[in-house]
């Protein structure tokens, strides 16, 4: 099939290409024995990670370098973010000895600071938060000298969630606010820009002593000013951390992307974020959540 015909056969089931990706954003497969030996971590001890099922464009690096950040509570998420791959559906119920497969995935990985996130459980009663706790509690009497990072849902805004996570005493607690309040409709419906600020608000309230840390996906189609507004709200609420990545289209399901930032550009939006007074600004086109957590977590933490 030509080119041609191919972007033809998109418009017809009204799908639109995927563009090439720039050269900045383009990673080789690392099939390496460390890869390897990850994967087969992950598979024994019947776990998810965000790395597979969010079709992360650094996956090979991170496995090839012996880490992954663990996706709990199943594959199956209760929201329909237009943005994620992750599958969508009714979750089943939860796995009461995840918190346990966790940590031995951890300690066989000899990991000493661990990414935990997760779908979005709204079928619970807790919003999965007690799930999160617990794993957390299990990887730290497992592991004394580990270091736990979280990266939460908006348990629909409840402090009561928030607050159980923090009483577990994460290193770091993470909420993604992923976009500006314009696209909000478009690119996460079923949340609420203004709930997710609250989230970390709340968590810096209850624990000040525990960095709060948010990120957003760019070339979604917002404006330069718009970011920098978001960049002003979150200062606001003293977000400590703050990573800025290029969204790519995971699939032909997920909405396209609009602009490919170059790296300079990246460079531009960190120069202003640092001059808002985050601690800790991690920007580029390849830059996600967790990648490079932990190095980030020895300098900042």
């Amino acid at each position: 099939m030509t080119e041609e015909s191919t972007a033809a056969a998109a418009r017809d089931n009204q799908l639109e290409p995927i563009p090439r990706l720039p050269e900045w954003l383009r990673r080789s497969v690392l099939n390496t024995d460390e890869n390897r030996f990850v994967r087969s971590i992950l598979k024994k001890e019947r776990l998810n990670s965000i790395c597979e099922s969010g079709r992360c464009p650094n996956k090979g690096e991170c496995f090839a370098g012996g880490t992954a950040t663990f996706l709990l509570m199943g594959s199956l998420c209760t929201r329909t973010c237009k943005f994620c791959s992750v599958n969508k559906g009714m979750p089943e119920p939860l796995e009461l000895d995840e918190p346990e497969r966790v940590t031995g995935a951890a300690r066989r990985m000899g990991l000493r600071h661990v990414v935990l996130t997760s779908v979005n459980r709204d079928d619970l009663k807790d919003q999965g938060a007690g799930h999160f706790a617990r794993t957390i509690w299990s990887l730290k009497n497992a592991i004394p000298q580990i270091a736990v990072e979280v990266l939460t849902p908006d348990f629909q805004g409840r402090t009561d969630c928030i607050a159980t996570v923090l009483d577990a005493e994460p290193k770091v607690y993470n909420h993604n606010i992923e976009t500006v309040p314009r696209l909000y409709r478009k690119v996460r419906p079923g949340s609420k820009y203004d709930r997710s600020l609250a989230v970390l608000q709340t968590a810096k309230k209850l624990n000040p002593a525990i960095p709060t840390k948010s990120g957003l996906m760019l070339g979604l189609g917002e404006t330069e000013d718009e970011v920098k507004a978001v960049l002003h709200d979150l200062r606001k609420i003293d977000c400590d951390f703050l990573t800025l990545g290029q969204y790519m289209r995971p699939s032909m399901r997920q909405v396209p992307v609009d602009k490919y930032l170059t790296p300079q550009e990246f460079d531009e939006i960190a120069k202003f974020a640092r001059s808002l007074g985050f601690r800790m600004v991690h920007s580029g086109p390849l830059v996600r959540s967790s990648y490079h957590a932990e190095e980030l977590a020895l300098q900042f933490v």
